[in-house]
């Protein structure tokens, strides 16, 4: 008697699954929802847009699949039994989780939401890049940004490998893989920037040749920077600098100009935020450096993702004020 019991509970359970898988569809789950709120089928009913005997109809099939009475009928209305309560509250959270992934594909297909890594050279990454991401986050707070600040060849091996969604930096031609796509921003001019008050500040006209026998902040050896800071020494026949520094960290940087007669090469827009509070300046020389045009780099045949066209567009816009 027990098994027998026990099979027909077993095939009654197979039953109404089956149902649930085949039959049950989003009007059985609003209106479910809707019955909990307003506890008159009329209402739910028109709340779930359908009319009453399509409501009765949806709400009877359900009861007959789960072989249970899940609201007790009144005079007064409907009101849900502890079955129904159960049946409410699961419709519920089954339609905010359908909500939810509504949102969450729209806010993705919009690049609101996501993760996108960016690399950036120095003089972007201390102008252009914090302009973008500010521009970014207003638009799409929940959107997290990774940035990575190095030189153009480490930050090409990066992304290359798939560890970086674009990147801004320079790519010589015999550098330039065919995979990738180089959409140029910016030019980047160099001065000599150093403390207010340097002793070669007041001149009016100053040469190579006075600055020959000064402290000179290098970048490392092998740098684009470098090597064409010592070339354009060499062209105008004079010495290459002897007393260095060499060292890119700009934290350090700042700090040995501001506190010491040292010179540096260095693009405006790096140290900008210096140059216009006076705690650098700028040696009145100009020197014939001019550094490859930086932009923005990206895989040419990768699809990016709603994050990296966003970022895209914020850097695009913000270059072109």
């Amino acid at each position: 008697m027990k098994a027998s019991f026990r099979h027909h509970a077993i095939m009654k359970m197979l039953s109404t699954t089956r149902f649930m898988h085949a039959h049950l569809k989003t009007r059985h789950i609003l209106l479910l929802v809707e019955l909990g709120r307003r506890k008159s089928i009329m209402q739910a009913a028109e709340a779930a847009c359908m009319n009453q005997p399509a409501a009765s109809r949806l709400l009877s099939d359900l009861e007959y699949a789960l072989g249970l009475q899940l609201f007790d009928r009144s005079a007064r209305g409907i009101m849900p039994n502890m079955f129904g309560e159960v049946m409410i509250r699961r419709a519920s959270a089954a339609l905010a989780e359908m909500e939810a992934g509504l949102q969450e594909i729209m806010e993705l297909s919009a690049g609101v939401t996501g993760r996108v890594v960016l690399g950036s050279v120095r003089t972007p990454a201390a102008s252009v890049v914090p302009d973008a991401v500010r521009l970014l986050k207003a638009r799409f707070p929940r959107l997290e940004v990774a940035i990575h600040v190095d030189a153009s060849k480490p930050l090409l091996r990066l992304l290359r490998s798939g560890k970086l969604d674009l990147m801004i930096g320079r790519v010589a031609d015999n550098d330039m893989p065919e995979e990738l796509a180089f959409d140029p921003l910016h030019h980047e001019p160099h001065c000599v920037v150093v403390r207010p008050g340097h002793p070669l500040a007041g001149h009016a006209q100053l040469t190579l040749a006075d600055l020959a026998g000064q402290c000179w902040i290098m970048p490392p050896a092998g740098s684009v920077l470098r090597d064409r800071l010592i070339a354009l020494f060499r062209r105008e026949g004079q010495v290459r600098p002897c007393e260095t520094v060499e060292t890119q960290d700009l934290p350090v940087l700042t700090s040995l100009l501001t506190n010491s007669d040292m010179v540096a090469p260095l693009p405006v827009e790096l140290v900008r935020t210096w140059l216009d509070s006076g705690m650098l300046a700028v040696l009145p020389i100009e020197l014939d450096l001019r550094m490859d045009m930086y932009g923005i780099v990206t895989r040419r045949d990768h699809q990016p993702s709603p994050a990296t066209q966003a970022t895209l567009e914020a850097l695009r816009q913000v270059m072109v004020r």
